[in-house]
């Protein structure tokens, strides 16, 4: 832990900042393919919406407070795939943490709920981020925004995850996702930044697409 931590910055924060054509085409095409998801999705939506409230009449969905692109917090959305008291329950399971650093991952999270176990192995429960998307809040493909506890416990190798606006997908989520631990995935989203382009871009949405009927390592 402590050799990936005291590493040297690896990009280039001012390069990062000035690929406005870049940024400019892929806030386009985010927004564009958000707006057309969210109509034609709309029926799946409801089809889950219903299946959450009849396993246990609690809320449809579930929002946190995660950190964007250069520390800013937003209010990201998922359909809810644990009980309603998960965050209280949380602190009694971190000993049983199967992941090294600030995440908390368990494959047998007793707090997920049936109809859970399925949206979160299809990463369906993600699929409400797409509003996020929309209001540019998040992009289709980028890092995975973090909570506002894992950022305190980041260094300043970690934190240039941040330097880029947070995606629904990327490099770790559509490889790799809990095969590796926080150190891995860092490693895997500063690569995807220094190999980011539209095409690259397209290339992860369609590997997630398969993700989809072809779940990898998601719990």
């Amino acid at each position: 832990m402590q050799e990936i931590n005291t590493k040297l910055i690896r990009l280039d924060k001012n390069k990062i900042d000035k690929r406005y054509f870049y940024r400019f085409f892929k806030r386009l095409f985010d927004f564009l393919v958000s707006a057309i998801a969210l109509i034609l999705l709309s029926p799946l939506f409801l089809i889950i919406s219903l299946l959450i409230y009849i396993n246990d009449q609690g809320p449809i969905f579930y929002s946190q407070i995660r950190i964007g692109r250069d520390g800013k917090p937003f209010k990201m959305y998922k359909f809810r795939s644990m009980v309603t008291n998960a965050d209280e329950l949380l602190e009694n399971l971190r000993s049983q943490n199967e992941v090294e650093g600030p995440m908390f991952k368990m494959r047998e999270d007793p707090r997920i709920t049936p109809i859970g176990k399925f949206i979160r192995k299809t990463s369906i429960d993600e699929f409400p981020q797409l509003f996020n998307v929309f209001t540019g809040q998040m992009s289709l493909v980028g890092p995975r925004p973090p909570l506002k506890n894992e950022v305190a416990a980041y260094s300043a190798y970690d934190k240039q995850r941040l330097w880029v606006i947070p995606g629904c997908t990327g490099l770790w989520q559509a490889t790799e996702r809990n095969n590796v631990g926080f150190h891995d995935m860092v490693e895997l989203d500063i690569e995807y930044i220094e190999k980011s382009n539209l095409f690259f871009d397209l290339y992860l949405m369609l590997k997630t697409v398969k993700i989809i009927f072809m779940p990898n390592g998601a719990y």
